[in-house]
């Protein structure tokens, strides 16, 4: 039958955290095997303290216990490593600092292979690179390997040596009272090896900064915030590690004629006064290399009879395509806005004048004239109302 947690420890069950704390704390040190060699016992009684802790810790876990005993814990629901401390290294490093953590494995052997660093790139393109499609030149400051000492760090002709301080492992130990605490080496930073003689190159880094020239294929149909990723393009590992990855980060320029929403595309053109009354046909600029459009990238407009300034006309298919669909595109949608003409010479005027005279009480040629208007008399109605009663 397991033993009951408490008593492992030597506490009361109203025993607070602090009391728990330093109650393990003395029984850790206690039973710890550094300090009973070749004691099978108390090794097993620093495993049951262990596990006592681990549970008691947890105020939820101590809460089950306290119910339910161990039956709480039976069949992996809640026992130790199943949630808060994992192991004796995590209670120690909790308790008695990150030099215990290490005893027990925390944080690994340093000094082995080590990847690179990936790396970031802004990218500015046009509207047309992300229409079509293009093969972009960028000169990108990477980390590479020495190429005079090959990586190595060392002189050519030369080499690294084993180091002194920790015999080529990486990891010194320091004894802690009667605790054995292992530590990186301070000598050679883990690695295990030192360069007595560095290279003048890389001075001893095994690796230098250089610009590097890539090409980058921007896909048809990219847009603004899109992320591009070159593997193994980013900084050199070290110590042999594989290389980090680049990431093109693409923006978008803004463009003269265009605004780009979605996969549609939104211009604005203006159209003289005549034909938003008569109706009639006007050249609009297009990215699309489509049949409708010749070969100056111009698309037939149909302006409607009567086209008010803001109405607009939606061409199918002549937008962006779709990154992830090469058959799919947006369209492009023209605003019209009518435009007044100025600088007109006598006769035009008078011609205008004419026209405008025969527009004279045929509110079917300007509805929102007409409607505009018959809104604001009511107004003013109300408001002379308003005032007459108050005279009143």
């Amino acid at each position: 039958m397991a033993r009951d947690y408490y008593e492992i420890l030597q506490v009361e069950r109203t025993c607070t955290e602090v009391e728990l704390k330093v109650a393990f704390r003395k029984a850790a040190m206690q039973h710890h095997p550094d300090r009973n060699p070749g004691d099978a016992d108390a090794e097993v009684r620093f495993k049951e303290c262990n596990e006592a802790y681990s549970i008691l810790s947890d105020p939820q876990k101590r809460a089950a216990y306290d119910r339910f005993g161990h039956a709480a814990f039976q069949g992996g629901g809640g026992g130790p490593g199943a949630g808060g401390f994992q192991d004796a290294g995590d209670i120690f490093s909790s308790i008695f600092g990150e030099a215990f953590g290490e005893m027990f494995g925390q944080g690994g052997r340093r000094g082995g292979p080590s990847r690179g660093q990936d790396l970031r790139y802004d990218l500015e393109i046009s509207l047309e690179q992300a229409f079509a499609g293009a093969e972009v030149e960028i000169v990108a400051p990477t980390t590479v390997s020495c190429e005079d000492c090959d990586g190595s760090g060392a002189r050519p002709g030369s080499s690294a040596q084993t180091c002194v301080a920790c015999a080529g492992q990486g990891r010194v130990r320091t004894s802690q009272g009667f605790f054995q605490v292992e530590r990186t080496c301070p000598r050679c930073g883990g690695a295990g090896k030192v360069i007595p003689d560095p290279c003048r190159t890389c001075h001893g880094h095994g690796q230098v900064r250089k610009n590097r020239t890539l090409q980058v294929r921007i896909p048809a149909g990219v847009d603004d915030g899109a992320r591009i990723r070159l593997a193994g393009e980013g900084d050199a590992g070290q110590r042999g590690g594989p290389k980090g990855d680049l990431y093109i980060f693409i923006s978008l320029k803004p463009h003269e004629l265009f605004e780009r929403h979605g996969l549609d595309l939104h211009a604005t053109a203006p159209i003289p006064m005549w034909m938003a009354a008569l109706g009639g046909e006007i050249d609009a600029p297009c990215l699309a290399t489509l049949p409708e459009c010749e070969n100056d990238c111009k698309v037939k407009v149909k302006v409607p009879e009567g086209a008010q300034t803001g109405k607009t006309v939606r061409l199918r298919g002549k937008g962006m395509p779709s990154l992830r669909n090469n058959r799919e595109r947006g369209d492009l949608i023209v605003e019209l806005y009518v435009e007044t003409p100025t600088h007109l010479t006598a006769r035009q005027k008078e011609l205008i004048q004419e026209l405008a005279d025969s527009w004279q009480g045929v509110e079917r040629h300007h509805p929102q004239h007409a409607g505009f208007f018959t809104k604001a008399r009511k107004f003013w109605d109300g408001v002379t109302g308003s005032e007459e009663r108050k005279r009143a």
